[in-house]
């Protein structure tokens, strides 16, 4: 089993699922002021990331992500705190400028993902978020700063959790965006 800290969400066992969520408030690390974001219903699609441009909590090699539909994500307090991280990116990650928290980024080009939000859910202050379903981007964890040599057991540890581990997004979501591609050629 690797020794590598892959994410809190993970590392301290990964917490159920609850039929009754129904959204929370995201919440970044700042004790004064924090950055608030309401999510009205559950997420989706939530997954550990291994990608250097999502956020991570300090010492984890991998992220948790999930999308929320855009109209549900709402800013509800200290929102002048948001940046967004990279304009030219496709996610456009609104991180707090202070503790730098990446607290929600909407796809707003037209791409398959256009009107979801990606947020970290660890961030809501109430349990029973969807759990995290797959690992993705495993090999790009290298670029940030997980050593060659341990990736075997990263993979190892992610099918020990139940997540398997791909280099891309799970087979349904790329089958989407694929199937997507096809129906929006010009």
């Amino acid at each position: 089993m690797t020794k590598r800290k892959l994410h809190p969400a993970l590392d301290n066992g990964i917490a159920p699922t609850s039929p009754e969520f129904s959204g929370g408030t995201l919440v970044c690390a700042c004790k004064d002021k924090p950055v608030c974001i309401r999510v009205d219903g559950q997420v989706a699609h939530n997954h550990a990331c291994g990608c250097t441009k999502c956020w991570k909590p300090d010492g984890a090699a991998f992220s948790i992500v999930a999308v929320a539909p855009h109209d549900k994500v709402t800013v509800t307090a200290n929102g002048d705190k948001l940046v967004v991280v990279d304009p030219t990116a496709l996610i456009q990650r609104h991180a707090c400028k202070e503790c730098g928290v990446h607290m929600y980024g909407p796809v707003i080009r037209k791409h398959p993902f256009q009107g979801l939000d990606f947020i970290h859910p660890e961030r809501f202050e109430e349990t029973g978020w969807q759990q995290p379903g797959f690992a993705a981007f495993v090999s790009s964890a290298i670029e940030g700063g997980v050593a060659p040599e341990e990736m075997s057991a990263v993979r190892t540890r992610f099918t020990e959790l139940g997540l398997a581990p791909y280099d891309c997004l799970n087979p349904a979501l790329m089958d989407y965006i694929a199937t997507w591609t096809v129906q929006n050629r010009v």
